[in-house]
């Protein structure tokens, strides 16, 4: 039992974070450029209006310990009352338009909608769905979208930087 116990206390075997040095100066310029701009970090909440989830694993992505936005200040957020950004995925269904635009309205002036994906560009594969109404800008103003079925995370980040660097 001794033997067994001291076994599972040796030193754990994990591998080191890998280190991506352009990824990282991409997020730092964001950052930046968010400070310049508001004179605050950036926050951002993610809206799935019926996607596919396909784009949800990109942005989720950027949380996870090879980018790990959190450590250059950009952060998301759970409430659009505390969002800069919104970043919507996929075409938007008949059930989410109104939950969309409550979203929309809660945000604090000055906002920014990201489309994301084709699908949030335009319908993608669901373009000829009956439980689609459109694309997000049928629903609400759209400041820019990143293209992509999937985008991966670094295009999401270099999306934010023109979308900053634009305003």
């Amino acid at each position: 039992m001794l033997r067994t116990l001291l076994q599972g206390l040796r030193s754990p075997v994990t591998e080191r974070v890998p280190y991506d040095p352009d990824i990282a100066a991409l997020a730092a310029n964001l950052d930046r450029v968010a400070q310049r701009k508001l004179g605050r970090s950036l926050s951002i909440r993610e809206v799935d209006a019926g996607s596919c989830n396909g784009c949800e694993l990109e942005i989720h992505a950027l949380n996870n310990a090879f980018y790990d936005l959190e450590r250059f200040g950009l952060r998301f957020v759970a409430s659009p009352r505390h969002a800069d950004v919104l970043m919507v995925t996929g075409p938007v269904t008949r059930n989410m338009r109104e939950a969309l635009e409550r979203t929309w309205r809660a945000t604090p002036d000055p906002k920014w909608v990201v489309a994301v994906g084709d699908c949030g560009a335009g319908c993608g594969v669901f373009a000829d769905s009956p439980a689609c109404v459109g694309a997000v800008a049928k629903v609400v103003p759209v400041d820019l979208v990143i293209r992509g079925c999937p985008p991966t995370p670094t295009q999401l980040l270099q999306g934010l930087l023109a979308l900053l660097s634009a305003r």
